[in-house]
């Protein structure tokens, strides 16, 4: 399939084709995959010297990575699940691991978009806002932290009145400026990233969906066209691969997210909205997050589905939204519309680890997925040369198995977002 018509393929740079496999190849490691996980594991085996071959089923780029609302922030998913059961574990300093495990995606994105000379609008700053004033105590917690590991000139508080001199809004009560988080255009990333590995020598296959996965001694990846034999596999689909049901089935689940673009707004209402070009999110369980793109359009996304269903009219479900955020844009055209599938995970730590001795696995980032995908395709490229002290920590980490069917996980996941949000409301 090709990628669907929005925002990011409209504009995307470089449109690049890669054959499908016809044949059979052998290599060191053999990616399912071409999302960002899939591309920048290939970036890391190859930088690597491994042989390395991707197999997308569609086109590079085709799924969340081309359709998410491109924010790269400090937000870990499943950070507090994390902190909980590492704080139980000997040897692990459980809040400088999950501390600094919050930037390193941040740092490996920018050293890689300047390697490679990517354009993908790179923009610095982020604004994480308090939607009630209830939860102005943790955020500022956050801000505490930040300032206790070093980031004084990097994280501050913004009172009510600060966040609204940036934002043409009534909402908010405070918020997190932070400098050091970006937002950006995730799929000119994406396959910016692709090209970097094939000039490494990664062999990249575009429409060569895997059919079968056969693990074990003989390691191999079979298609309709041909076969990869690799010595080790890395299964990186998220949400869009059913492969290894066996090891996976029960502990990931897709939720349907809306995004949007406004038709390019004038500089002087670009302005007037958000004043210095940050990415927003609030501080809800189910939020909205928006920002500006490079031509001046706002880019607005949420109305999250838990339920697995399909949004059926984006700009209908997400226009309230906006327009209470922005009043100014009440008569402003919607361009783009389109949905994307998240794999969310019921703890919200991501999965990593083995299926058996040669087959590894990465996903479900829960929405947080530009900057986790980076750290773990670094893991998953550290712990193949012999490096496991991340892999390890994560490999480790305890997840609930849904029994039963897809429809049952998506439905206990949609339950409790309506207790959230029911609880939210009940604090105003």
């Amino acid at each position: 399939m090709e990628r669907i018509s929005n925002y990011y393929t409209a504009t995307l740079n470089d449109t690049v084709e890669y054959p499908p496999l016809d044949g059979d190849i052998t290599v060191d490691i053999a990616i399912v995959g071409g999302g960002l996980t899939g591309v920048a594991s290939a970036v890391e085996f190859a930088e690597r010297g491994f042989s390395v071959a991707l197999c997308e089923a569609n086109r590079i780029g085709w799924g969340a990575s081309g359709r998410n609302g491109g924010q790269v922030t400090g937000s870990l998913s499943g950070d507090k699940a994390m902190l909980a059961q590492l704080r139980k574990k000997q040897g692990v300093d459980a809040e400088d691991f999950v501390w600094h495990l919050r930037w390193e995606g941040h740092n490996i994105i920018r050293e890689r978009i300047a390697r490679y000379d990517i354009a993908c609008d790179l923009t610095p700053g982020h604004l994480h806002t308090a939607w009630r004033t209830a939860d102005i105590a943790e955020l500022k917690q956050t801000v505490d932290t930040a300032h206790s590991y070093g980031m004084e000139d990097d994280v501050s508080w913004l009172t009510k009145e600060e966040v609204h001199d940036k934002l043409d809004t009534p909402l908010y009560h405070g918020g997190i400026l932070n400098k050091r988080s970006f937002h950006l255009h995730s799929l000119n990333l994406c396959v910016g990233e692709a090209c970097a590995a094939a000039s490494l020598g990664a062999q990249l296959f575009e429409q060569t969906p895997v059919v079968k996965l056969v693990g074990g001694r003989s390691p191999k990846l079979i298609t309709s066209n041909g076969t990869i034999h690799a010595k080790k596999i890395i299964l990186a689909g998220n949400a869009y691969h059913r492969l290894a049901r066996k090891q996976l089935k029960g502990l990931l689940f897709p939720a349907i997210l809306g995004n949007m673009t406004t038709e390019p707004l004038s500089d002087e209402l670009a302005q007037q909205i958000n004043k210095h070009n940050l990415a927003v999110y609030d501080s809800r369980m189910v939020l909205d997050y928006y920002r500006l793109t490079a031509d001046n359009r706002l880019m607005f996304g949420g109305g999250t589905n838990y339920s697995g269903r399909d949004i059926q009219d984006v700009a209908k479900t997400l226009m309230p939204a906006l327009v209470n955020t922005f009043p100014a844009l009440a008569n402003t055209k919607i361009d783009y519309a389109w949905t994307g599938t998240a794999g969310i995970v019921m703890n919200r730590i991501p999965l990593v680890g083995k299926c058996d001795r040669h087959v590894y696995y990465a996903q479900g980032y829960s929405g947080h997925g530009i900057a986790t995908s980076h750290i773990l395709a670094e893991v998953l490229a550290e712990a193949l040369t012999g490096t496991l002290e991340k892999f390890d920590v994560f490999a480790d980490f305890k997840h609930n198995k849904v029994p039963g069917t897809e429809w049952l996980g998506n439905g206990m996941l949609a339950l409790g977002m309506w207790y959230y949000q029911f609880k939210e409301k009940l604090a105003g």
